[in-house]
């Protein structure tokens, strides 16, 4: 039954759905739900800090309702796709509506096709890595495993690290630093798994070689059969699902740095070197995402068993209310500079 808190995340295709098949103020119904009711609702719902005891710890564990529903979002956002490239091209459609079709296509492609992807990225189970392959190539952010694992979750909280986003570090700069960074960085890292196994970079096993001609294959695959418009705004909904995983890594990770020892050598990564939220909805709606402080202390942990604990640093609100605010540069600064100065 805990796991069924989770199916909420339904809401997300319904709203998507209304978005695709309205006209006016509906298509921006996703962006309402998402960056309006969400931050509004976690002002008035109580944070949740309770963590599993190790009895219930075991029993969720084993619970695979909570991997089926990771599973489930595969088709569904393989539908949703296949849908878009039908809906943008309603005719008489207003520009206006157009954006607003291609942005709540640009969530799923955040919350499903990235979010997900990264946590089942994490399991030791190539099944689990497949699917997520499959939904970050319905976003074009397939280098974001390669790199998440072999370098963010090594490098995080130092200046090594393209998605730790530096003190007084404006969004629209980290946006591309990060993003840019990240995928050349995922390439040094593959040419080089490849070269200590004694084989050439272009290579079958180099995931980023196989990755490219992922994406090649999709995006001719589209421009083939629905035209070059829809590539056009499938590509313009997977920047925007691509903006708004750079937009959580900036919020996630903001101003927070490992100390180096004696021998130059940076700390371990501890539960205090990302930034936690325990507000219920975001929470929920991004399986245990913001728990993110426990989820670098122990990247293999599945996310319905993260723990909110007192020693990690705490958001004033939710992830959605989180990324509006570090839209507003004087303000979030305002407002972090000022929980960073508490914390040193």
């Amino acid at each position: 039954m805990k796991a069924l808190k989770y199916f909420t995340i339904v809401i997300l295709p319904i709203v998507v759905y209304i978005c695709f098949t309205n006209y006016g103020w509906f298509t921006y119904l996703p962006a309402l739900v998402f960056f309006g009711l969400v931050p509004l609702l976690e002002f008035f719902i109580k944070p949740n800090t309770t963590n599993f005891s190790k009895e219930e710890e075991k029993i969720e564990m084993e619970n695979k309702w909570y991997t089926y529903l990771l599973y489930l979002t595969l088709p569904i956002q393989i539908v949703f796709l296949i849908f878009f490239f039908y809906a943008i091209q309603e005719p008489n459609l207003s520009n206006s509506e157009i954006f607003g079709r291609i942005f709540g296509m640009g969530i799923m492609c955040g919350v499903l096709g990235i979010n997900v992807g990264h946590e089942l990225g994490h399991r030791n189970n190539r099944l689990d890595e497949f699917i997520g392959e499959l939904l970050l190539l319905s976003s074009l952010n397939t280098h974001f495993l390669p790199y998440h694992n072999g370098g963010h979750h090594y490098n995080v909280a130092t200046p090594k690290d393209a998605a730790t986003a530096r003190k007084n570090e404006l969004l629209f700069v980290f946006w591309f630093r990060s993003h840019l960074t990240s995928y050349f960085q995922a390439w040094q890292l593959e040419n080089k798994r490849m070269k200590n196994l004694d084989r050439s970079w272009f290579h079958y096993q180099n995931r980023m070689v196989v990755y490219t001609f992922c994406n090649l294959f999709l995006l001719t695959f589209i421009y083939y059969i629905f035209g070059q418009f829809v590539l056009f705004t499938f590509i313009a909904a997977a920047i925007i699902g691509i903006l708004l995983l750079e937009t959580v890594n900036y919020i996630e990770h903001y101003g927070l740095l490992r100390k180096k020892n004696n021998h130059g050598r940076y700390e371990r990564v501890k539960r205090n070197h990302s930034w936690n939220s325990n507000h219920q909805v975001g929470q929920i709606l991004l399986f245990n995402l913001s728990r993110h402080s426990d989820h670098h202390y122990n990247g293999a942990k599945h996310y319905q068993l993260l723990k909110s604990l007192p020693e990690s640093p705490q958001m004033p609100t939710g992830y959605p209310g989180m990324m509006l605010l570090a839209f507003l540069p004087p303000i979030w600064f305002w407002v972090m500079n000022k929980k960073l100065s508490t914390l040193s």
